[in-house]
């Protein structure tokens, strides 16, 4: 069963998801428990124009990306304000406007240096030193912000008030929150593209969630779960002869509904098994 990792590009696609997997258990949890899975998704879709652009302009594609993150976040906050608008609702409108602005940008506008599907959906088994190198970077940033702000985060994260009472700057680790979370999106667009983010980011630490008793155990399950599901769907996608980053928010996908239907079927069969 190992053996496809014998190979140079998988054990660097390998690699990428032993450096992605702590993401997801840091913010993960922090997405999960404040409700942010659709904006982290917002962000990954709002990078699409910028990685299409990057190439025709001289930018490097991961600033490209972080800078239209950064913009979508900045710009969902002061819709947000300004009208009056529900997250969710902000968040929708400026997604669909990145997505129909980047796909112009694609067909019509710049040729971009990858295609569309690989901009979209990743290309784990492409990824070389310089991807490797952001990533890790990118966990360097991400670990140094919560290593700062997880004491607020986790008071904030299940009481919004609670943070001010309890004398911290719930302000500013609110924007260290929405910079990281950025920062981890760009890194996971190699690996499964700016419409598949939530397959590391979310839906691991979502799984956790329904077996995690606090936020320590959430943190940690949610990052041996998507190191287990990525590296797991990364072989299933070399066995099958499937796209890696699809692939792996399918497995991701199907255990989350799996833990789902055993939680909900758990407490039944142990009353029936009382009665009997």
């Amino acid at each position: 069963m190992l053996d496809p990792f014998q190979l140079q590009f998988m054990q660097r696609a390998a690699l990428e998801v032993v450096l992605l997997a702590p993401l997801a258990g840091l913010l993960g949890a922090q997405i999960v428990l404040r409700r942010l899975a659709f904006f982290t998704h917002g962000v990954g879709a709002a990078s699409f124009p910028g990685l299409v652009v990057a190439g025709p302009i001289g930018v490097a594609p991961p600033l490209a990306a972080l800078g239209v993150g950064l913009g979508f976040a900045a710009g969902l906050e002061r819709i947000g304000r300004a009208e009056r608008l529900a997250r969710d609702a902000a968040t929708a409108l400026l997604l669909v406007a990145a997505l129909a602005i980047g796909t112009v940008l694609a067909s019509d506008v710049f040729e971009s240096g990858a295609e569309v599907d690989q901009l979209l959906f990743g290309s784990l088994i492409a990824i070389g030193e310089p991807e490797l190198a952001a990533s890790a970077v990118a966990l360097a940033i991400v670990a140094a912000a919560a290593l700062a702000c997880r004491r607020t985060w986790i008071a904030t994260g299940f009481d919004e008030g609670s943070g001010a009472s309890l004398g911290l700057r719930t302000r500013l680790a609110d924007r260290v929150l929405v910079v990281a979370i950025a920062v981890a999106v760009v890194a996971t667009l190699d690996a499964v593209g700016a419409l598949l983010v939530s397959a590391i980011l979310v839906i691991p630490a979502a799984t956790a969630r329904l077996l995690a008793a606090s936020v320590g155990a959430l943190e940690l399950l949610g990052g041996c779960l998507a190191l287990v599901e990525g590296l797991g769907g990364l072989w299933l996608a070399y066995q099958l002869d499937t796209p890696p980053g699809p692939t792996i928010a399918t497995l991701a996908g199907a255990v989350f509904a799996l833990v789902l239907v055993a939680r909900r079927l758990g407490p039944a069969v142990g009353r029936r098994v009382g009665r009997s």
